[in-house]
């Protein structure tokens, strides 16, 4: 079923009134997307729920003081990690809290004084007839706040989840029961209400615009079991290219919907890799249950990517914890998408199970008459290679903690180490006797935890690539660093016979037809690699028209061919200006560049023109942050004195001295050229510093 979000025949300048009004900074109060993920409680057959509260509110974050009152079973999810976010407007954050409420709830809530809530969920105790047991309301995963364009049509496939099985579908909330208050209506926005998706159609004006949904779940032949509230913000903004050039996951980005299952104290991770041709990622905004870790956030030419992870440690979280993530650039967002842990259920320890911790080691001693008929043949702990014995009463292990596949993850302050014994079966045998399924922990408090795997150090960014400086230099082909390499240059896809190259001489005035941009960096890391995004010139300081030479690495026609160099570090390309378009005698270039490192010896730095990450190499590698670096004035007029500077990013302005050109011949067969080169900046001039920015996970958790 689709319905629109408004009547028909809402009125153009109503429509225009209330984009207005919402988007009005000072006039909201209502939140950029809610969801409540309900708990029923056996203890009192259902009557009260646990309701679990992710809340996004517009910048600066508010404060949580008054969510809970003092003799309520409350608990405000305060996290070392904040979910936060640059894009919309002034950017965003998220409140999380769990409640104990009745079954039937309608309540306005006052997150600080600038966001105001109001939530209505119907969850009335229901024995489902199929099993005995309470049903289980709907969950909806909460994507990051919507972002649409003027005149591009977009959809937003909400991912849902049912613990039961049942079918689960959206519809608006109706103010009439008493479930939204001003539920504002949209006529350029349409729900699909069975696949719990929704269309902008991209017909309204600029504006920020509140969705309010309420998700049910279906037996069949039943009407609704429950209904949960979801809340939705979408960002309306101007459109100043195609509509077709959105970010979008590749690589290892786990298709929507993924279901990771997490045992006690087990550490599951995943990596988020987005490709965006038109705009760097400028963020990957992510929206999931309390200490998600997110780290490693890389934005590389057109490759951005991040790797997420959560440790299961005690908590009255929900079994279903819906991970949501987008892709943002300046102008662009990706499709969002979740994936879903699930948090198995596991039996407890067998009454007459001992386990001891001890240094070096956990040992297990577990009575066979608790397991109920398992076959204990097929039992093993995570690591085949080590031994479990049993005779007619007992089951025995002795697992180290530094091997038989013991993990280490951190919860709090304390140091888990982790095993499980589990029934492993061939995948040909099909058996019927019980599974088993045992987590084994042994917890070593913060105070008491040794080692490295307890504590790294995770080095700095000047640590890895010493005190790096980006600038650009242009030449004559045959002058300046790497002169060595373009007096008779090899192009990349192209190879030219080595020969001496004519020289032919070139009226002082007349135009030059070729130039060398240089796209120098002095890392003192021999391993770090030069990686450049897009490059563009402009006949203006300003750069309000410009026109690609490099894009997303690649050369973006034929004037522009990369001379290999033996230099990792440094960049050459070839500009054939004969066959570029220019008004003036002057230009300016501007380039995007980074520095990468590889990892490890089989590990390669990423080949931005390929379009492709292959295996996750923005994972494994280590990197700068993306800088951009811009040039002085270029004469393009031989022997005409100009200034090529460079003005690095951290001292706008600095321009080194005017040096003087002298004419130039090309190799044979190509067009003679001549240029001005300008100076070298010095390391005080032309100095970016740049920030540390990659963090590898397995520094950070294991």
């Amino acid at each position: 079923m689709r319905s629109k979000l408004g009547p028909s025949g809402l009125l153009p300048g109503l429509t225009l009134v209330l984009a207005l009004v919402l988007f009005c900074p000072a006039c909201g109060a209502s939140s950029l997307g809610l969801a409540v993920h309900v708990v029923p409680l056996d203890a009192d057959g259902g009557n009260t729920v646990r309701a679990h509260f992710s809340v996004i509110a517009a910048g600066p974050c508010p404060s949580v003081s008054g969510l809970c009152s003092a003799g309520e079973d409350c608990l405000v999810h305060d996290t070392s990690v904040p979910f936060t976010g640059a894009k919309p407007g002034s950017g965003w954050c998220v409140r999380q809290w769990q409640k104990t409420v009745p079954s039937e709830y309608n309540a306005t809530i006052d997150l600080g004084s600038n966001t105001e809530i109001y939530v209505s969920m119907n969850a009335r105790p229901k024995v489902r007839q199929n099993s005995g047991r309470l049903n289980q309301p709907a969950y909806v995963g909460l994507p990051p706040p919507l972002r649409g364009r003027a005149g591009c049509p977009h959809h937003f496939p909400l991912s849902v989840k049912d613990l039961d099985g049942d079918r689960v579908t959206c519809r608006l909330a109706r103010p009439d029961q008493g479930e939204c208050v001003s539920c504002p209506q949209h006529a350029f926005i349409e729900l699909d209400e069975e696949k719990c998706t929704l269309s902008f159609t991209g017909d309204t004006p600029v504006g920020q615009y509140s969705i309010y949904l309420m998700a049910e779940d279906l037996m069949p032949d039943s009407g609704p079991l429950s209904s949960v509230p979801v809340h939705l913000s979408l960002t309306v903004e101007e459109s100043t290219s195609s509509c077709l050039d959105e970010p979008t996951a590749t690589g290892d980005t786990p298709q929507e919907d993924t279901t990771l299952f997490v045992l006690p104290y087990q550490q599951v991770q995943f990596d988020t890799v987005f490709t965006s041709q038109r705009e760097s990622v400028a963020e990957i905004a992510v929206i999931g249950p309390p200490e998600l870790h997110r780290v490693g956030f890389t934005a590389v030419g057109p490759l951005a990517a991040m790797t997420v992870a959560w440790i299961r440690s005690e908590n009255l979280l929900p079994r279903l914890l819906p991970v949501c993530f987008v892709a943002n650039t300046n102008s662009w967002q990706s499709e969002p998408r979740c994936v879903w842990l699930y948090q198995r259920q596991t039996r407890a320890l067998p009454a007459g199970t001992v386990l001891t911790c001890e240094e070096a080691q956990m040992n297990l001693v577990l009575p066979v008459a608790s397991l109920g008929g398992v076959d204990l043949a097929e039992l093993q702990l995570n690591s085949a290679t080590c031994p479990v014995t049993y005779n007619s009463t007992h089951l025995t292990a002795v697992i180290p903690l530094s091997g038989c596949g013991t993990k280490a993850v951190h919860s709090g302050s304390d140091l888990v180490y982790t095993n499980t014994l589990q029934s492993v079966r061939p995948f040909t045998v099909v058996s019927r006797h019980p599974s088993l399924v045992l987590p084994l922990v042994c917890r070593i408090p913060g105070v008491q935890a040794r080692g490295p795997q307890y504590r790294v150090r995770v080095p700095t960014e000047k640590e890895s690539f010493g005190e790096v400086t980006f600038w650009l230099e242009v030449h004559p082909p045959g002058q300046g660093p790497l002169g060595n390499f373009t007096r008779v240059p090899r192009f990349r896809s192209l190879q030219l016979a080595p020969r001496r190259a004519r020289r032919e001489a070139a009226a002082v005035g007349s135009r030059l037809t070729l130039l060398d941009l240089q796209v120098m960096s002095n890392s003192s890391t021999a391993a770090a690699e030069m990686l450049v995004g897009n490059c563009r010139r402009s006949e203006t300081e300003d750069f309000a028209e410009s026109t690609f030479l490099l894009e997303n690495g690649c050369s973006s026609s034929n004037s522009t061919l990369e001379v290999l160099t033996e230099e990792r570090d440094s960049r050459v390309y070839r500009l054939d200006l004969s066959s570029i378009q220019t008004q003036g005698t002057t230009m300016y270039v501007e380039c995007t560049a980074s520095l990468c490192i590889p990892t490890s010896p089989s590990q390669k730095c990423p080949d931005l023109c390929a379009g492709s990450v292959g295996q996750s190499v923005t994972i494994t590698n280590l990197f700068t942050k993306e800088y951009t670096v811009r040039s002085g004035p270029v004469s393009l007029l031989v022997g005409s004195p100009t200034t090529a500077s460079p003005a690095p990013a951290s001292s706008p302005g600095v321009t080194p001295p005017p040096v003087t050109a002298a004419p130039t011949a090309a190799p044979s067969g190509q067009s003679t050229t001549s240029s001005r080169a300008r100076e070298r900046a010095s390391a005080a001039a032309a100095g970016v510093v740049l920030t540390a920015m990659s963090i590898f996970l397995q520094h950070v958790l294991h």
